[in-house]
């Protein structure tokens, strides 16, 4: 198993690409410490990778509050006693207004969720592993980071920005055997966030969500979305050692619609 004997952290594992990761992590046979704030979902999540036989645990948590990410990261050794993987996966969408719409405290809440949280959690995990000298840290960004999409000014500007950071974080940590890399991914259709965006698009446009997202698909080179699987397939791939010479990059899971 590419991940036998290793620990992750997955943040915003509650559902959709966080839980998809979690599991896909725990069949390669990491134990994983899922946190997202809805504690119901947290722990629908930790029963179920535990009836699969996984070592796995929960903690309910606010990635934006420094406090709770400290608490992350002390469940985590408390109750595997290591931090070996570390995904920033939680992430909210935000307005979906122009950007003369966006009140300040909107902007606010997606950039302390989006990017000071994936900062708060990574800070605290580093020292551990530069002095193990192993590490994976993988921030999941997105697609809005590289294309130029309308009335998402809050959440393009954080996922850019946890690119950016990304790759700083990668130079730091290069010779100290951690590596940091970003996925990107494209419209993911079963996730929550992916359906509440396509809605409020549809509701702004006056159109049909099925006829946009249609046309949303005709942007792709390979004409179809993305699913979480993939996404987690990308991130196994990322925090396993196939990937042990890739530091510093940004992987995108979108079917063929950026190229950079």
């Amino acid at each position: 198993m590419l991940l036998s004997g290793q620990v992750a952290i997955v943040t915003g594992a509650g559902r959709g690409i966080g839980r998809a990761i979690a599991l896909r992590f725990a069949r390669e046979g990491a134990a994983i410490l899922v946190t997202a704030r809805t504690q119901s979902q947290i722990d629908a999540v930790a029963a179920e990778l535990k009836s699969g036989g996984h070592r796995a645990a929960a903690i309910p948590a606010d990635v934006s509050q420094e406090s709770d990410c400290r608490a992350i990261v002390q469940a985590a050794r408390t109750q595997f006693g290591r931090i070996d993987i570390l995904v920033n996966n939680a992430g909210v969408l935000g307005p979906v207004k122009a950007v003369e719409e966006v009140l300040p405290d909107e902007w606010d809440e997606v950039i302390a969720v989006n990017l000071r949280g994936p900062f708060l959690m990574t800070r605290l995990v580093l020292p551990e592993m530069y002095q193990r000298g192993s590490g994976a840290i993988i921030n999941i960004s997105s697609v809005a980071a590289k294309a130029a999409f309308q009335w998402n000014g809050p959440y393009a500007a954080s996922k850019a920005g946890l690119v950016g950071f990304t790759r700083t974080v990668a130079a730091e940590a290069a010779r100290q055997g951690v590596r940091v890399n970003a996925i990107c991914p494209g419209p993911v259709p079963e996730t929550e966030m992916s359906q509440s965006l396509g809605k409020r698009l549809a509701e702004r446009l006056h159109a049909d969500p099925d006829e946009l997202f249609k046309s949303f698909l005709e942007r792709i080179l390979q004409g179809k979305p993305q699913t979480a699987a993939d996404v987690a397939d990308a991130a196994l791939f990322l925090a396993s050692s196939q990937s042990a010479a890739i530091t510093g990059q940004t992987l995108n899971v979108d079917g063929g619609m950026s190229f950079y």
